[in-house]
């Protein structure tokens, strides 16, 4: 009797361990499993959803609204947007190809005329018959609304970066049809913060940071005009302004500018998408640039606040300031991604490449050997509950965690090593008082 009661408790434990165990690889052995394992698990078809048939391409197709993109990595959406650019980085790093080709792969997918003209025409049907919440089930809607940074932000972001690369007349239209959304259309308050009109009107969204900047930052790149480095300098620093909680060192999901009211959590992944926005902008920003003073500070500022969170495996929280929230992954990776880089680039001092140690041991806790990506919080929007964000599922490999993990393993590479000054070898610079 004895050895069956403790039969459920050892079972337990072992479950625990196997849960928390380290995954002994290296970044960039990791990082190249979780590549791979979306290279090749990318499908390049459409499917009926409701016969289960499949197409290579939908160009003489009769239009049905069942017919849709089979791979969530050929989806029009922004968290593919920031997997690509991350797979780009990861190429670069490894100087290996096969990745930039698989993006352009992915791209020549989806800027394919047939292919577009089809989706196009069943997005305008679905538009006609239900209106904006119809469209949401045709596969690349984003594309073709672009009423919101979603909708078009890191998307751009990824295309600056393929177009510099492999220039291509479809992909430049897009990207100058996202930088001339973002310049004119995009809601904004009187001072230029961008701004949602929900859920409240004009409301200030963390996540917008980097929905926007990840696209200036690379368009002032590319067009060499300096309004898109202005411009995204001005949304961090108002921003800081509107969100920064200068108590707690961490920003706020979002602010109500109609009742000016905070939002009620400091959500792990809004912060994050700040710190890898202020991380993008640096890389690209002019040094001479007036405004690169304030915004460096400002990193500098939020890193030091960040550090502050780190949980004791190394992960950071849901909800940052609340210790009784779920370990989570995106928000932990974007962090250890911008004090990799930081410490890397001198925008940090040295002594932060520990902190980015420990969240990389703990990311690898959620990484399994086969490059399988756990404790992915959901897409997230805006609540007035902490219950919410407490509740939030997890999912699994979804682009939603594998861009922001794979840019934190690609620092992580070839990140320095943290050492410290022992005090022994400090002795022979104290003196005796004459």
């Amino acid at each position: 009797m004895k050895l069956r009661k403790l039969i459920p408790f050892v079972v337990l434990f072992l479950g625990i361990q196997t849960v928390y165990s380290q995954n002994k690889m290296s970044a960039e052995e990791t990082a190249k499993k979780i590549a791979n394992r979306i290279v090749t698990s990318t499908s390049y078809l459409f499917e009926n959803n409701k016969t289960g048939e499949t197409y290579t391409t939908v160009k003489d197709l009769a239009l049905s609204p069942n017919v849709v993109v089979q791979s969530k990595y050929n989806q029009w959406h922004y968290t593919n947007g920031v997997t690509n650019i991350a797979l780009m980085e990861l190429g670069d790093k490894l100087k290996d190809k096969k990745y930039e080709n698989y993006v352009l792969k992915n791209m020549n997918f989806v800027f394919n005329d047939g292919n577009l003209s089809y989706f196009k025409k069943l997005y305008d049907q679905a538009l006609q018959k239900d209106g904006w919440y119809g469209v949401r089930n045709v596969s690349w809607h984003m594309l073709f609304r672009g009423k919101r940074l979603d909708d078009n932000g890191p998307m751009g972001a990824s295309l600056i970066e393929l177009q510099k690369r492999f220039p291509n007349k479809a992909f430049l239209d897009y990207i100058n049809e996202t930088a001339n959304h973002i310049n004119t259309s995009e809601p904004r308050l009187s001072d230029g913060t961008i701004a949602r009109i929900w859920p409240h009107e004009n409301t200030i969204w963390a996540d917008d940071a980097f929905m926007a900047i990840s696209f200036l930052s690379r368009m002032g790149q590319l067009t060499g005009d300096d309004k898109y480095f202005t411009d995204a300098a001005n949304q961090v620093l108002n921003y800081t302004k509107y969100l920064w909680d200068p108590e707690k060192q961490l920003y706020y999901h979002c602010y109500h500018t109609d009742d000016n009211e905070h939002g009620v959590a400091h959500w792990s992944r809004a912060n994050g998408w700040v710190f890898m926005a202020q991380a993008d902008l640096l890389k690209y920003m002019p040094k001479n640039h007036p405004l690169r003073d304030a915004v460096l500070k400002n990193f500098q500022q939020q890193a030091s606040g960040v550090a502050r969170y780190q949980g004791k495996n190394g992960l950071w929280h849901q909800i940052l300031d609340k210790e009784d929230s779920y370990e989570e992954i995106t928000g932990t990776a974007m962090f250890v991604f911008g004090l990799a880089r930081g410490v890397k680039e001198g925008w940090l001092h040295p002594d932060f490449i520990y902190v980015a140690e420990q969240g990389l041991k703990g990311m690898m806790t959620k990484i399994t050997p086969n490059g399988d990506v756990t404790a992915i919080c959901v897409g997230t929007g805006i609540m007035p509950s902490l219950q919410y964000y407490y509740t939030r599922p997890t999912q699994e490999n979804d682009p939603m965690g594998e861009g922001p993990v794979l840019r934190a393993l690609v620092e992580m590479i070839d990140a320095p090593k943290y050492t410290e000054i022992k005090a022994e070898s400090q002795y022979d610079k104290i003196g005796l008082k004459k």
